[in-house]
C-alpha cells in the first residue's frame, strides 16, 4: 500500500498529541494556515485534517490528489460540501467529544449570570466589601436556578446533557421546536413560546443558512425581561449589534458567550467594548477540556485510519 499524504492545516487548535496512526503515511503539521496557503501546502495531500482552515470550491478544484478532509470538529459550515461530493472527496468529522464539556460550560455560565458572580467580584475588587457597614455586601440581585425555566435550543447531545445538569438543579427544561415550524413535535413547545416563558435560553444548533441570526431584535424582545442568552455553539446564531441593544437597554438579565461570529474578534469589536457585569465572554473553549480534547484526537485518528482500511480493501478488490 502507497504511503499515505497527510497535512494537519492548523495544528495549534489542538494541543493534545494526536494517536498513532498504525499505516504507512508521513504527516506534515502546520500550527495555522491562511487561505492564500492552504493550495501549496496541501497540493500533494491525500488527506488533509482542517479545524477552521475553509475548503471552499475554489480551493478544492485544485487539489486533485486530495482524497478525505478530516475535520476536527463537529460543524462542517466551513467545507463545500457540494464541491466535494462532485470530487469523491470523503468528509469526515467528529461528534459528541464535547457534549459534557460543553454543557458544563453552559451551565457555568447560566450559574454565573443568575448569582450575579461578575458583578460581585468587580464590588470586592472595588473595595464595595470593605467599606460594608455590615458583614455582608448587597449589590446586584441573586437569583437561584431552582424552579426556573431553562429554555435549549437543540436537542441533540450537549442539549440532553445540558438539561440533565439543569434538572439536577430543580430547574424546569423545555426543548424548542423550529423556528417557524408549522406542527411541534411531541416534548418540544413552539420557538415562540419557548422565548415568552425560558428565564434562560441555550444555544445548541448547528450554524446553517436557516439559523444565522436565528436570535435577532424581533426574538431578543420576545425574551422574559431579565433572561438569561447563552451562546456555546456558533456566534452566528446571534444578531451581535441587537444584542448588543438587548443587553444595553437592561431588556436582558445578561448574555453568556463562548463563541462570537468573527473568530478571533477584532479589538474593537462592540460585543468587548460592553463594559457590563451582566456580560461574560470567553475565548471558545467551552470544548476544550483535556479529556474532550482527547475524544476528539482520537476520532480524527479513526476517522482517517477508517478511510485509508476502506480505500485499501477497494483497491485489492
Amino acid at each position: 500500500m502507497p504511503e499515505v499524504e497527510i497535512v494537519f492545516l492548523d495544528r495549534d487548535s489542538l494541543p493534545v498529541p494526536m494517536p498513532c496512526l498504525r499505516f504507512e503515511h508521513r504527516i506534515t503539521e502546520y500550527a495555522a494556515t491562511a487561505a492564500s496557503e492552504v493550495i501549496e501546502r496541501c497540493r500533494d495531500a491525500d488527506v488533509v485534517i482542517t479545524n477552521k482552515v475553509a475548503m471552499p470550491r475554489s480551493i478544492l478544484e485544485q487539489l486533485p490528489r486530495l482524497k478525505m478532509l478530516a475535520v476536527a470538529a463537529t460543524g462542517v459550515n466551513h467545507i463545500d460540501l457540494d464541491a466535494c461530493r462532485a470530487q469523491g472527496i470523503a468528509v469526515a468529522n467528529v461528534r459528541h467529544y464535547g457534549n459534557d464539556s460543553v454543557a458544563e460550560h453552559a451551565f457555568l455560565l447560566m450559574l454565573a449570570l443568575r448569582k450575579n458572580l461578575t458583578a460581585y467580584q468587580r464590588d470586592v475588587a472595588a473595595g464595595d466589601w470593605s467599606r460594608s457597614p455590615q458583614f455582608c455586601h448587597f449589590g446586584a440581585p441573586v437569583r437561584e436556578l431552582n424552579r426556573a425555566c431553562l429554555g435549549i435550543i437543540g436537542s441533540g447531545g450537549i442539549g440532553q446533557a445540558l438539561a440533565e445538569r439543569a434538572r439536577a438543579f430543580g430547574m424546569s427544561v423545555v426543548f424548542a421546536e423550529h423556528k417557524d415550524a408549522i406542527t411541534v413535535r411531541p416534548g418540544y413547545l413552539a420557538f415562540d413560546q419557548v422565548l415568552a416563558v425560558a428565564d434562560a435560553i441555550s444555544l445548541h444548533c448547528p450554524l446553517t443558512a436557516d439559523t444565522y441570526n436565528l436570535i435577532a431584535a424581533a426574538e431578543l424582545a420576545q425574551m422574559k425581561p431579565g433572561a438569561i442568552l447563552i451562546n456555546t455553539a456558533r456566534g452566528g446564531l446571534v444578531n451581535e449589534a441587537d444584542l448588543v441593544v438587548a443587553l444595553t437597554s437592561g431588556h436582558l438579565g445578561g448574555a453568556g458567550l463562548d463563541v462570537l461570529e468573527h473568530e478571533p474578534p477584532a479589538a474593537d469589536d462592540p460585543l468587548l467594548k460592553v463594559n457590563s457585569p451582566n456580560l461574560i465572554i470567553t475565548p471558545h473553549i467551552a470544548w476544550a477540556s483535556t479529556e474532550a480534547m482527547s475524544r476528539l484526537a482520537q476520532q480524527v485518528s479513526d476517522n482517517i485510519s477508517a478511510f485509508v482500511a476502506h480505500e485499501a480493501r477497494n483497491r485489492v478488490v
